[in-house]
């Protein structure tokens, strides 16, 4: 068995919950940048719960981007996969 499928079969035996595999990302942003980032994470807390982490998001914040993005060019999947990410619900 692969070390991080150990690492997760470890984790839901202790935590009884299933976990997906994850990656840290890092990247510099400047100062001027802060405010933008910082109101952009708090409106997308109390959208999504405030339980949820900031990885979530973040993940929403990109999928509302793609899906309006991508809708002049008719690419309503990337709208169904955000949507359905967003309620939780599987399509």
């Amino acid at each position: 068995m692969p070390k991080e499928d150990f690492k997760r079969e470890i984790e839901k035996e202790l935590t009884g919950k299933e976990t997906e595999p994850w990656e840290s990302i890092y990247f510099k942003v400047y100062q001027s940048q802060m405010p933008v980032i910082e109101k952009s994470d708090r409106n997308g807390s109390s959208n999504a719960g405030s339980d949820r982490s900031r990885g979530y998001c973040l993940e929403m914040i990109c999928a509302d981007f793609l899906a309006g993005a991508n809708l002049d060019q008719g690419d309503s999947e990337m709208l169904l996969f955000s949507m359905t990410r967003f309620f939780g619900v599987s399509a």
